[in-house]
């Protein structure tokens, strides 16, 4: 039963990475060149790889303050080098390239703040009352979110802002603190629109507030993904005949609009299959933090859970036009490869944080 519960938690994400690797080879297909197909298909190997050796290190290894301390620092160094050494693509620094892959350091730093608010919080919870911890968690995460932000790279730096507040209410924020962070985000993002954004974001999030003037502008690929999605009706148009991929007219269609291509191809049907097996593989997670020895292992949960959440909401709600286009991917879907070894690395931690609370919950029971 105890291998069964890891093999239901492994599963949905694998099938995951599977409908996207479909999808990969549908849009080589259409596109007559199997390149992004055959190297997505490494990256998958490369993943799983990661996963495996992640499960069999103890976790317990990992909330270790010097490592995380190690972690931070190069974290921080390759956030910086990118200002550097990176090429400049669609203007903006966000990877570093090594012949025909890359590395995005802003997916790092997500496992970074994943694993670094476990670490604070789960020694300092009994004083989560206190403003002081609060600010000093945050202080931690912006600075990675800062210079994230100014690649110019909104989305990732918003996601780890979000993640530090999910894992805020998780660890029993009081109402008074989170209404205080709030006023302060209401205060940056006042500052940040005047001052800091760039013209083509704030285009983004006109786009999102008055979709029906901007379908021929910034909303162009919101208003493609719309049709995508609704010519694909019930059953859909069936693999490698989507339209709107085909001939070019959804942008980005294995990255950040992978939804609305498998959406077409597959309908209404493949949509529900997909959203099942992210409401499944959540609903895992979240049931392992409920069954962790310690709260480190628990609010790595969560706070992964958290992650992830938002990606898939953040991700969908750009396809759907509910929110602006902010490039985040749609985790085990969008083609890439950092994002797929995070995953895949986050879920070889909580692999063996099930193999050891089953143990301990054996042992307790034996004893």
């Amino acid at each position: 039963m105890k291998n069964f519960s890891g093999f239901l938690f492994f599963l949905p994400a694998f099938l995951l990475t599977l409908i996207g690797l479909v999808s990969a080879y549908s849009f080589s297909l259409m596109k007559d060149d199997f390149f992004f197909f055959k190297k997505q298909f490494f990256l998958t190997i490369f993943a799983l790889l990661i996963f495996v050796l992640f499960s069999l290190i103890d976790y317990r290894v990992l909330k270790t303050s010097y490592l995380i301390f190690f972690i931070y620092v190069v974290v921080i160094l390759l956030l910086l080098g990118l200002f550097f050494l990176s090429p400049q693509t669609r203007g903006t620094k966000s990877w570093y390239q090594f012949g025909y892959f890359s590395l995005d350091p802003s997916e790092l730093a997500k496992f970074l703040v994943i694993i670094f608010l476990a670490k604070y919080f789960s020694t300092k919870h009994i004083e989560m009352y206190r403003l002081f911890h609060i600010g000093a968690s945050g202080f931690l995460v912006f600075l990675p979110a800062v210079l994230i932000f100014f690649q110019p790279n909104f989305g990732s730096a918003l996601l780890l802002i979000g993640i530090w507040i999910g894992v805020l209410l998780i660890s029993g924020i009081k109402l008074n603190h989170f209404l205080i962070i709030l006023g302060v985000f209401l205060l940056i993002g006042i500052f940040s629109w005047n001052f800091l954004l760039k013209d083509y974001q704030k285009q983004r999030i006109v786009s999102f507030l008055l979709p029906s003037t901007q379908n021929l502008g910034s909303g162009w690929q919101q208003f493609q993904s719309k049709i995508a999605i609704g010519s694909g009706g019930f059953w859909g148009l069936g693999f490698a005949k989507g339209f709107q991929v085909k001939y070019g007219f959804l942008p980005e269609a294995q990255t950040d609009f992978v939804f609305a291509k498998i959406a077409e191809e597959f309908g209404f049907l493949g949509i529900v299959i997909l959203l099942s097996l992210f409401l499944i593989l959540l609903w895992k997670i979240l049931k392992l933090a409920m069954i962790s020895q310690d709260n480190f292992s628990r609010l790595f949960c969560g706070a992964f859970a958290v992650s992830l959440f938002l990606q898939i909401s953040i991700n969908i709600g750009m396809n759907l036009g509910l929110l602006p286009v902010v490039g985040i991917p749609l985790p085990f879907l969008s083609y890439g490869g950092s994002n797929l070894v995070i995953n895949y690395l986050c879920l070889g931690i909580l692999q063996n944080i099930l193999k050891k609370s089953s143990f301990s919950i054996s042992f307790q029971k034996e004893s």
